[in-house]
């Protein structure tokens, strides 16, 4: 059942605005960063922020000293915490799930990239284009999954968030499902774990397999990993909807991205160097939307199967899956949340 919070009042900066108990961010960072920008702009007061043990030092953020989850209880009789960056690991896991149990502990869902907030105007804005998005996944599945990310997004409600986890076995047993003689393109290889993932479903088998990482330290470590292996194409190209030079700022981590300060370098369509592909992996730091329309050719003519992060900007949850039903229409689409908080690693599958 398409059943999206209607009301206002029930949305994460309505109730802080409501707060009466002290509102204490966790974690620093550029995700604590957002939260306390958008917090001054809805005149929401942020008491105090806390760290993991082994991450405070003396130091202040926000001309706050950053303190121990230990004295934040010592100095709070109960308090509200604003988890402030991303969690995926099993231990990590555990600690904010004990922080939850002792104290109410709330997940804003600030996007990556662009300056869009997954707020109820936000909501309000695009309700037709999400309730077509709705209408077109393939299975109930996607369904609750779409529905629970984005009240996720509205509350901050972890729980949501909890309860519609996917394994990736589930994908690759049950929407796509490799054979040993695919023609793989890998977008936004990072260090080559998406490759390795891949091979694991394939028996290391494969008839092609390129990959595209514009970030130079990766590029290395992907070049000392499979540069001499067989019928593997390295591409130190960002993808985009054609041929051109952007802003690269590489970190040699996971959120190299575009970036107006950073380097120009080569970014291609993906119609421009390939011929052919059977199963395309896109995780490309919010250029997913330019990215599509690059490979459009490919979609059209070659059906491959395909994975799309879809949570780096706002609207990426209901764009992307419209974009590729556009695309080729008879793609069936399905949606799926992997173990992350916040909604990070909500992927869109087509085949």
């Amino acid at each position: 059942m398409f059943d999206l919070l209607t009301k206002k009042n029930d949305t994460l900066y309505e109730i802080l605005k409501k707060e009466t108990r002290p509102i204490i961010v966790y974690g620093m960072g550029n995700g604590a960063d957002k939260i306390f920008d958008i917090c001054e702009k809805k005149n929401i007061k942020i008491s105090d922020i806390f760290a993991s043990d082994e991450f405070v030092r003396g130091h202040s953020f926000h001309g706050m000293r950053v303190k121990t989850y230990r004295e934040i209880c010592e100095l709070y009789t109960d308090f509200v915490t604003l988890l402030a960056f991303a969690v995926f690991k099993d231990d990590l896991m555990e600690k904010i799930e004990i922080i939850s149990k002792e104290h109410t502990l709330l997940v804003p869902d600030v996007p990556l990239f662009g300056t869009g907030l997954f707020d109820y105007d936000f909501l309000t804005a695009n309700i037709d284009s999400i309730r077509q998005t709705y209408d077109i996944l393939a299975d109930e599945k996607s369904k609750q999954a779409f529905v629970d990310v984005i009240n996720f997004r509205l509350t901050g409600n972890p729980e949501l968030l909890r309860r519609c986890e996917s394994d990736r076995d589930e994908v690759f047993s049950n929407i796509i499902r490799l054979c040993n003689n695919e023609n793989y393109i890998d977008l936004g290889a990072y260090d080559g774990d998406t490759i390795r993932e891949f091979l694991s479903y394939t028996n290391g088998k494969y008839s092609s397999l390129t990959a595209f990482e514009p970030d130079k330290k990766n590029m290395k470590k992907l070049k000392n990993a499979f540069g001499n292996a067989e019928n593997i194409n390295l591409f130190a190209y960002a993808s985009w909807s054609e041929d051109c030079e952007k802003c690269f700022s590489g970190s040699g981590g996971r959120m190299s991205s575009f970036d107006v300060r950073g380097e120009l370098i080569e970014a291609r369509a993906v119609d421009n160097v390939c011929s052919k592909a059977s199963y395309i992996k896109m995780d490309v730091e919010g250029a997913e939307y330019e990215t599509l329309m690059g490979c459009r050719r490919i979609i059209s003519e070659c059906k491959p199967a395909l994975a799309v992060s879809a949570y780096h900007r706002a609207g990426d949850i209901f764009i992307l899956p419209l974009l590729i039903k556009k695309l080729r229409p008879d793609y069936k689409i399905f949606l799926r949340h992997h173990k992350y908080l916040p909604s990070w690693e909500t992927n869109i599958y087509a085949v």
